[in-house]
């Protein structure tokens, strides 16, 4: 069992930067691939970037890339976002997920096995 806690979140004026960390406890996370999703009301979860076990690999939807970086550090058991040039688009709860299959944090299959609670981020105009 993993347990996910996001944490970052906050208000930022638009062009700001804001950084989101996942922290993992119960199992090493180098046993999985990562990702981030976010979630607006109405709206269904999207994919907004996911990292291989071993950071080799990383992929960004096009809504963010070039904006967003992700990156972990797995002897830390934690996994970032970092988020630069923010938009008021980008507001909504972010999401970190963990999954040992690639093709789930990437949002291309369903079923990810763990969810973080989830962080608020909100971009003023």
């Amino acid at each position: 069992q993993v347990h996910l806690v996001e944490s970052g979140g906050g208000l930022v004026q638009a062009g700001g930067s804001l950084t989101l960390s996942c922290a993992a406890s119960g199992r090493t996370l180098s046993s999985y691939a990562m990702g981030w999703f976010r979630q607006t009301p109405g709206k269904e979860r999207e994919f907004v970037a996911a990292i291989s076990w071993n950071g080799g690999s990383t992929y960004y939807s096009d809504s963010v890339k070039g904006r967003f970086t992700i990156s972990r550090d797995n002897a830390k058991n934690t996994v970032n976002l970092q988020m630069n040039s923010l938009k008021p688009e980008d507001t909504a709860v972010y999401y970190c997920a963990a999954d040992s299959d690639f093709r789930k944090v990437r949002g291309l299959r369903f079923g990810i096995d763990y969810w973080g609670q989830g962080t608020q981020v909100t971009v003023s105009s």
